[in-house]
């Protein structure tokens, strides 16, 4: 895990240091962090994640392009230590984050009606959980993607609440609120192995996908708002 996250922590280093001026039309005080705190409610079983702003969490979604290729997604994203096994994929190379987000051109949570119209496939915006792989990409600008995997891969675990992408990546349906300047979701510690003692960090970041070119990731950092520790060396433990 150390040197997994050196390598995480010189790439957003490097990312921040090199595009400090180049500001997208996302970076606004709803993506700067102030704080953020992962509790653990001990007697309901659950954890509470929390990451407050400078602005109105969740107030920014993306613009809607009309298609899935270059869709923007943003997202709030607690990078944890916890292994991928915790939380229902297969032992592999990778850092763990849980990442509230928000993409209105596509939907990937079918299991899940966020806006209760009883239409499962039209709820992107809505902001969401997933839990997802991060790995070292150095071809997107962010310098990190969510880790793929070819289908034919009798190897790969993912938990059944995926949502049937080629990546490590499940939509666990855990309840997220925005509200003023934090956004919050609840995760139930059965649902993570009954991990309460791990370490954790908070970004805020610009994601896109891509289904058209081969030699990029299918879901990457493209810009990184903001990071609560500075480096992402995940200093921040849970409060039990």
């Amino acid at each position: 895990m150390k040197s997994i996250l050196v390598i995480f922590s010189a790439t957003i280093l490097l990312y921040t240091s090199t595009s400090c001026a180049q500001e997208g039309e996302y970076k606004n005080d709803d993506f700067k962090i102030n704080n953020v705190s992962v509790t653990h409610e001990a007697n309901l079983g659950v954890t509470i994640w929390e990451i407050s702003v400078d602005g109105t969490a969740g107030k920014t979604t993306p613009t809607m392009i009309g298609q899935l290729d270059g869709a923007s997604v943003l997202g709030y994203i607690f990078p944890t230590s916890l292994k991928p096994t915790d939380v229902g994929f297969n032992q592999i190379d990778g850092l763990v984050a849980l990442a509230l987000t928000s993409h209105p051109d596509f939907d990937d949570t079918p299991l899940w009606d966020e806006n209760n119209d009883q239409i499962f496939n039209n709820d992107g915006i809505i902001w969401h959980p997933h839990w997802v792989i991060l790995h070292e990409d150095k071809r997107v600008a962010g310098g990190l993607s969510v880790k793929q995997f070819k289908k034919a891969d009798e190897t790969v675990v993912l938990p059944p609440t995926n949502p049937g992408m080629p990546m490590y990546m499940d939509s666990p349906g855990y309840p997220v609120t925005a509200k003023n300047k934090s956004i919050k979701v609840i995760v139930p510690d059965y649902r993570m192995n009954n991990k309460t003692d791990f370490s954790y960090d908070g970004v805020t970041a610009l994601m896109k996908v891509n289904t058209s070119i081969d030699d990029l990731p299918m879901l990457g950092v493209y810009e990184v708002f903001s990071v609560a520790s500075g480096d992402l060396s995940l200093p921040y433990k849970v409060k039990n």
